[in-house]
């Protein structure tokens, strides 16, 4: 039998997917330093605009699944973005702040000026491990089989800054915590890929 060398190169060296990153462009409490986790806020005008250059930066990209959070201002920038249709994932929502909800981060540090949400967390909010495991399932989502039986691409998510952080912490195996390392603005990409078969952070912040 002969064997189609190409095509068994091609399947031996088919490429793990990559996970792309959005988050959600300005609204009102992003600009002004509030914690805003389930509330559900529009996008300013600026924020919109963000959205626009996203899908710029987007253009040319072939997704196999694009996911949203819930909240309207992650769908309304997966919409202006050119992902309309986006596939809502409940629980790709913002870390639930709890007490803290709408408080801006500087009058808390005010309070207590060791303060990390990293690490302290918030007042009956969720826990830094509940977000994690989430962010696990979103990410299982990713490499997993799909219905149809193929493999993703390329997976886009528009999601939240804390969430999206965390998100790209557990991608890289790592423990949440060190979510606190990958600063990411509003309306911000970022691609999740790998060094071989090795998690990796391809893009981050375009």
């Amino acid at each position: 039998m002969r064997v189609d060398s190409d095509a068994a190169t091609r399947s031996s060296e088919t490429a793990p997917p990559k996970l792309w990153l959005l988050r959600h462009g300005e609204t009102e409490w992003s600009r002004s330093g509030q914690y805003t986790g389930l509330t559900d806020l529009p996008l300013t005008e600026l924020g919109e605009e963000q959205a626009l250059s996203a899908k710029a930066a987007l253009r040319g990209v072939d997704f196999d699944l694009v996911l949203t959070s819930p909240l309207q201002r992650a769908r309304r920038t997966a919409g202006i973005a050119g992902f309309p249709d986006a596939i809502v994932e409940p629980a790709a929502h913002e870390w639930d702040y709890g007490d803290y909800e709408g408080i801006n981060s500087a009058e808390v540090r005010a309070e207590n000026p060791g303060y990390l949400i990293w690490k302290d967390g918030v007042p009956n909010g969720e826990t830094l491990a509940q977000v994690a495991s989430r962010a696990d399932g979103i990410i299982a989502r990713v490499l997993s089989t799909q219905p149809d039986g193929a493999m993703v691409g390329n997976a886009l998510l528009v999601a939240h800054g804390h969430f999206l952080r965390v998100l790209a912490a557990r991608w890289l195996e790592l423990d949440a915590f060190e979510g606190r390392h990958f600063l990411l603005g509003t309306a911000k990409i970022c691609t999740l890929g790998w060094d071989k078969r090795t998690p990796a952070i391809e893009q981050w912040g375009l």
